[in-house]
């Protein structure tokens, strides 16, 4: 089991960046694949993006397209989630989650642990 620690979430306004940033410990992310989900209040937890174990491949959600990008430092063991020009939809809590040995699955089931979420509010 891997724990795994999310921050860098705050309140921007609508144009901004946001580096969110998720810690992981008891386990290597050498052999992991990570994903970042977001959820807002009342809505189910949506895929923004993931990166294979490897961090040969990454995906997107095409909503965040071309604005995030999420990328994996095994010599930091953890992963982050650069977002640029946010908008008043991106607004939801942040989660990351760890898959051994994944592909960047965009289902949470594919997913074994989870971290606590950090919340991100964009105004316009």
């Amino acid at each position: 089991q891997v724990q795994l620690v999310e921050s860098g979430g705050g309140s921007v306004q609508a144009g901004d960046s946001l580096r969110l940033s998720c810690a992981a410990s008891g386990r290597s992310l050498t052999t992991y694949a990570m994903a970042w989900f977001r959820q807002v209040p009342g809505g189910e937890r949506e895929w923004v993006s993931s990166i294979s174990y490897n961090g040969e491949r990454t995906y997107y959600t095409s909503s965040v397209r071309g604005r995030f990008t999420i990328s994996k430092d095994d010599g930091k063991n953890s992963v982050y989630l650069q977002m640029n020009s946010l908008r008043p939809e991106d607004a939801a809590v942040y989660y990351c989650a760890a898959d051994r040995l994944g592909w960047g699955a965009s289902t949470s089931s594919s997913y074994e642990d989870w971290g606590q979420g950090t919340p991100v509010t964009v105004s316009s």
